[in-house]
């Protein structure tokens, strides 16, 4: 009898193993939900549309599907007049859960005023999303969230069809195309917004979508930008456009000297940006041939609106990498360490000794909170159930860099169309994508001065995800309102 209910056992075992599905996501599915909250102080009622879309090949069969959640708006609303926000964040490599649920969406990640989690880990209402003023679609590109490339046999699909700057674009633009039309929107005012290296992507989509869908664009926003041009160029212009944001830290970490620190920080920051333009930049451009008087000069006022010493800076021929500056800032302090992504957080590593950090204080944070909130929302609240692993970085790399022309694609796009208008968003504790580096890609954007009056900037008490900080949470998104005020068109003709 033991061993018949043993080999029982067995059978039943292996039977079930037989039968396990692969786990895979649906190419094409749609789970639909109804909400309602408040934002505003003003009832919003709304329907979450969750699910994935096919990225297709040239006979027309899918190659990758794109997860995506699309919020719609459903009472006091013309769909056809209603604007349409399309989210991306960026790596490249990241899902886009961090705007989702953080920044514009109707839900918000669980964390105190100042954006630091709190256990236990979930989400809450966002009384401050544009769900009111805009309808919001948030991307997932290739391997990112439950996005996947689609395995066919017999053919194998080229990663490099979605793994680059111009690939990225290329395959997104014809996705956006294809959802604008399942859902009906071609007559909806667009607007797309781009974090981080979604900067990069927002800028060649500007120009995709309007040159090779026809698609043409009401507002391109781009929060803290990462602009590659500036980052890897000379390092005259690398190093001084990063330098106000070490003001601004210092000056958060209360390292600057009285006649700073006993100032607002925004009546200081013009004075560092001032310096960093107009004295540190030509400075570190003579590099070798500099006079000794005029390095110490530059040295003693850069140990000023910095907190580090005079002798550091020498040392450092006027160059202080960024990640030197996270580690040295408070050395003598506490011996703790600040956040490359926002640095007001603190980190402790194992050496007070060292050139950088050894680790991200702010992005383990964000992951480890971020992460099971995600997974809850998804399953809880939009009901989107499957065993896929949600990727909140994704295998995209290596990534293709080459040609990256988006910079000059974001002005093109403003060019060929008098209604398109830009909005740059940054935090100034940001170390990564630094909020004085998207000034200046803001200006690279318009060398000729004639696009200015439609381009701007908002800066914020934070960091990279500025958003986490309520007021600036409440801000930014006051300042996305007021942009897609400003740039509809109220019956006007798209002439110059």
């Amino acid at each position: 009898m033991k061993i018949k209910l043993a080999s029982i056992l067995i059978f039943l075992c292996f039977t079930t193993t037989s039968y396990a599905q692969k786990r895979t996501i649906p190419t094409d599915t749609t789970v639909v939900t109804n909400h309602t909250t408040t934002i505003k102080g003003q009832k919003i009622n709304y329907t979450a549309y969750t699910g994935t879309q096919p990225v297709w090949d040239e006979e027309g069969i899918p190659k990758a599907t794109l997860f995506y959640t699309y919020y719609k708006r459903t009472n006091n609303v013309n769909t056809a007049s209603r604007p349409l926000l399309i989210s991306f964040n960026g790596g490249p490599g990241s899902a886009s859960v961090w705007m989702h649920l953080a920044y514009t969406g109707p839900n918000i990640l669980t964390i105190d005023d100042e954006g630091y989690p709190v256990q236990p880990y979930g989400y809450k209402s966002n009384p401050y999303s544009v769900l009111d003023v805009a309808d919001i679609v948030f991307v997932n590109p290739v391997n990112t969230g439950y996005s996947r490339i689609v395995e066919r046999k017999g053919k194998k699909v080229n990663k490099a069809d979605f793994f680059g700057v111009n690939a990225d674009v290329k395959y997104l633009a014809e996705w956006i195309t294809t959802f604008v039309s399942r859902n009906n929107r071609w007559s909806s005012p667009k607007y797309i917004i781009g974090e981080s290296y979604g900067g990069t992507r927002v800028s060649g989509l500007a120009n995709a979508l309007q040159s090779n869908e026809w698609m043409y664009l009401n507002g391109v926003i781009l929060v803290s930008p990462a602009d590659y041009g500036a980052k890897n160029s000379d390092n005259a212009v690398s190093s001084s456009i990063d330098f106000p944001y070490f003001t601004a830290a210092a000056w958060y970490h209360k390292m600057l000297s009285p006649a700073l620190q006993n100032k607002d920080l925004l009546a200081i920051l013009p004075e560092s940006e001032d310096f960093a333009i107009n004295t540190l930049m030509p400075a570190i451009a003579k590099s070798g041939f500099i006079s000794a008087t005029e390095k110490n000069q530059v040295a003693e006022k850069m140990a000023y609106y910095t907190g580090l010493s005079k002798k550091i800076i020498l040392q450092h021929n006027l160059e202080i990498p960024n990640s030197f500056f996270w580690k040295e800032l408070l050395r003598n302090k506490n011996g703790k360490t600040i956040g490359r992504l926002d640095s007001r957080y603190l980190g402790i590593d194992k050496k007070e000794a060292g050139d950088s950090p050894d680790y991200n204080a702010e992005l383990t944070s964000w992951l480890h909170s971020f992460t099971p909130a995600i997974n809850l929302y998804i399953k809880e609240n939009l009901n989107f159930k499957t065993d896929v692993k949600y990727n909140m970085f994704g295998p995209v790399h290596p990534w293709d860099f080459r040609n990256n022309n988006t910079r000059e694609e974001l002005r093109k796009a403003m060019a060929t169309n008098p209604y398109l208008h830009v909005l740059f968003q940054a935090g100034y504790y940001d170390g990564a994508t630094t909020y004085f580096n998207t000034k200046y890609t803001m200006w690279q954007v318009d060398p000729s001065g004639k696009l200015k009056n439609r381009i701007q900037f908002k800066g914020y008490r934070s960091g990279h995800m500025m958003y986490l900080r309520k007021p600036d949470l409440k801000a930014a998104n006051d300042d996305i309102r007021d942009f897609i005020k400003a740039s509809a068109s109220n019956g006007k003709p798209a002439k110059y």
